[in-house]
């Protein structure tokens, strides 16, 4: 009779899933550690051991997962994340390690919602082309360099971090993190004149509360589609997780 497999997890996390699914491994004792790919000045501390950076793309995740004894990964990144989440297939895949992806459903439009879908952010900047407008940018600081394409708005930008620099003539900076509510989002937007939002199909609550503030204000949305992953074990909740680990 064979000795049961002792899980040793790598959650690649920085989505509040995966924050999550932290709390509920380290409760219960399971052997994982946590990865920040480090885009975040001040990331939450985890009650797991953490790394923070990238791996070196895939031959390095294949190295990590190897010299660590990694037994399972399970990719809570950000939906946007792309690159990270193919390059962990790939590394899975290439070592035969168990790989499942936790993940919150996208937002999907409703009754009073006015969304324009673009498929990716270079489509969301030529989107913009136009007359001048007041624009909330609530895509995160990576991006701010492609809209400088569009320098004639007046950008209203929430980010985690204070950037280094804004490549935008006319922006106004928050820096804040979520969750937010939807009273103070259409506040903010109310005081800033927002005219449009232009956000990530991100899912999840936490940051919802700019688009139930932009349905409430009458204003468009400009919505980012998710990037196409190949298929992979998708889950959307912890329990779901603890499952698939008893069975894989």
């Amino acid at each position: 009779m064979s000795t049961p497999l002792i899980p040793n997890l790598l959650i690649l996390g920085g989505s509040t899933e995966a924050n999550a699914l932290a709390k509920t491994l380290s409760e219960q004792g399971v052997a994982a550690t946590y990865s920040y790919a480090g885009r975040v000045d001040t990331p939450r501390p985890q009650p797991l051991p953490t790394r923070v950076g990238g791996f070196g793309g895939i031959d390095g995740l294949i190295r990590y997962l190897r010299e660590n004894t990694i037994t399972h990964v399970v990719d809570a990144t950000h939906p946007f994340a792309a690159q990270m989440s193919r390059n962990a297939i790939e590394a899975c895949t290439a070592t035969q390690i168990p790989l499942a992806a936790l993940t919150r459903p996208p937002w999907v439009a409703g009754p009073g919602d006015t969304w324009q879908h673009v498929a990716d952010v270079p489509a969301a900047v030529a989107a913009l082309a136009g007359a001048p407008r007041r624009v909330f940018l609530a895509t995160g600081r990576l991006h701010l360099e492609a809209f400088a394409a569009q320098p004639q708005h007046h950008y209203l930008l929430r980010l985690v971090d204070e950037p280094d620099g804004v490549p935008l003539p006319q922006a106004y900076v928050v820096v804040a993190r979520g969750p937010f509510t939807e009273e103070s989002d259409r506040a903010l937007m109310q005081h800033h004149g927002t005219q449009l939002v232009v956000s990530k199909n991100a899912g999840g609550t936490g940051a919802r509360a700019k688009l139930d503030a932009a349905r409430s204000l009458g204003l468009p949305v400009l919505m980012i589609d998710r990037p196409s992953l190949p298929q992979r074990v998708e889950l959307s909740h912890v329990s779901q997780v603890l499952d698939w680990l008893a069975h894989s």
